[in-house]
């Protein structure tokens, strides 16, 4: 059988070269920029959707098991919130005071699809974008990609409708390969979840339904520099684009880099162990919330759901929600000319690999406020504390809504001197190009989702300086 074709089969250009076309295009041959909003709150208009909290004994098909104490599904799919207990040896160096906790998480094990589908409208490479209600979006409905599926919703576990456009990333209707990578979720909240990450080209017509958009990524560019507009799930897949590396230069070469990573990752020894939900210690279950008993850092809520236009109209559900916004954020220099970015070698609970690249500051300020300032995590007072003519980039996005609820985090890239981040950083950070980002986000589990997430912007802030 012979191999799907992809776009570098073409004769004309590049595939870097077209999605750079589709990048500087900031006019759409569908819809155009200005008439945006008023599409998105057209689509609002033509659904009920609604979100309301509940205590868990009005979940419906979700319940505590008498054994553990976890949260789980009558069906036995979608996901469980069950207990974690982590240690952590080795040198953490800024990682964090606390080097054993216990605390509820997420665990999913089956793999999602996050696809976008690219078509040509008038030589310039279109993107095709839903408008979706998640209920943990402050504002419900943001832009999501084409599919956003996990397999209980594509396998139709929840005996609803089908997932539209699902046909174009699996199955013999796939088209051609732009990108497909596994990448992680949340290490945080996560435990070993990883979803895949595609753009698919269509080949030949592709009917336009209800709720969906065609943009260029010129377009989205303009998107993301607003707040709850564009979801993660549509960031991480767009950071996975093969950019051309325009950068040359770096710091550290690639291999220079990738002995980097793979030192951090042995240096750590990180051991998390699944333990029942009851009686997790530090964690109180009242009627309504599963809670620290300090007040920070997250609690386990319930909802129940409203929403016209999703495969299944009404469902209830757990949902994490953060005790407080958080602060994401990249440092940027300058060395011989050639923009670097501030990488930190992130421990997170969840990963599959101990540590990935994370973003130069990733926390929740709330969670360190109680902290002497010898404590609190390193460059974080840097960044919420930058003067707006270092803020290269600002928004609000909010993370995954169907899992989290109220999950928001100010995106920042931030200029940097010497004197905040030294050419050579402390143990744990290391300074790399963003063409070395976009080679690395090929791969699975080399930047987490909030780097991730910061690549998108840091595409879309080079797209507006062009």
């Amino acid at each position: 059988m012979p191999s799907t074709p992809t776009l570098r089969t073409r004769a004309d250009t590049s595939l870097p070269d077209r999605i750079a076309l589709s990048a500087a295009t900031t006019e759409g041959a569908h819809l155009r920029t200005a008439d945006f909003a008023g599409w998105l709150a057209e689509r609002g208009r033509a659904h009920t959707f609604e979100v309301e909290r509940i205590p868990f004994a009005e979940l419906d098909g979700w319940s505590f098991q008498e054994t553990t104490g976890n949260l789980v599904h009558r069906s036995g799919r979608f996901f469980t919130v069950e207990g974690l207990h982590v240690t952590e040896e080795g040198e953490p160096h800024g990682d964090g005071p606390h080097a054993d906790w216990y605390q509820p998480i997420i665990r999913q094990p089956e793999v999602g699809i996050l696809g976008i589908l690219v078509k040509e409208f008038d030589g310039v490479p279109h993107f095709l974008m839903q408008a979706k209600m998640e209920p943990g979006n402050p504002n419900l409905l943001q832009l999501s990609p084409t599919v956003q599926a996990t397999r209980s919703n594509y396998t139709k576990a929840h005996k609803g409708a089908d997932v539209k456009y699902i046909e174009y990333f699996v199955g013999p209707r796939r088209g051609r390969i732009v990108a497909d990578v596994l990448q992680s979720e949340h290490g945080s909240w996560f435990h070993h979840k990883s979803n895949r990450n595609m753009v698919v080209e269509a080949v030949g017509d592709v009917p336009l339904l209800d709720d969906f958009c065609w943009l260029t990524l010129g377009q989205i560019a303009q998107l993301l520099h607003l707040d709850n507009v564009v979801n993660m799930d549509s960031r991480t897949v767009l950071s996975c684009l093969p950019f051309g590396d325009a950068w040359d230069g770096a710091l550290l070469s690639d291999t220079e880099l990738l002995s980097w990573i793979t030192g951090e990752r042995t240096r750590h020894c990180v051991r998390a162990e699944r333990v029942p939900l009851d009686n997790l210690p530090g964690w109180k279950r009242r009627e309504s919330t599963i809670e620290h008993e300090t007040g920070r850092y997250f609690d386990v809520v319930a909802v129940s759901v409203r929403a016209g236009n999703r495969e299944v109209t009404g469902w209830t559900q757990p949902l994490f929600e953060p005790v407080g916004p958080g602060v994401t954020a990249f440092l940027l220099r300058e060395f011989g000319g050639v923009p670097h970015v501030l990488v930190h070698a992130r421990v997170e609970a969840g990963f599959l690999d101990t540590v990935e690249l994370g973003p130069t500051v990733q926390y929740t300020p709330d969670n360190y406020a109680h902290l002497p300032a010898g404590e609190r995590p390193l460059f974080l007072d840097t960044v919420v504390r930058a003067t707006p003519d270092r803020v290269r980039y600002e928004a609000v996005h909010s993370e995954e809504g169907g899992r989290f609820l109220n999950a928001v985090s100010r995106c920042l890239l931030v200029e940097a001197d010497e004197a905040d981040a030294p050419q050579d950083p402390p143990p744990g950070y290391a300074w790399v190009t963003p063409g070395q980002l976009t080679s690395l986000v090929r791969h699975g589990h080399y930047l987490n989702v909030q780097a991730r997430t910061l690549l998108a912007c840091l595409n879309a802030t080079t797209v507006r300086a062009r």
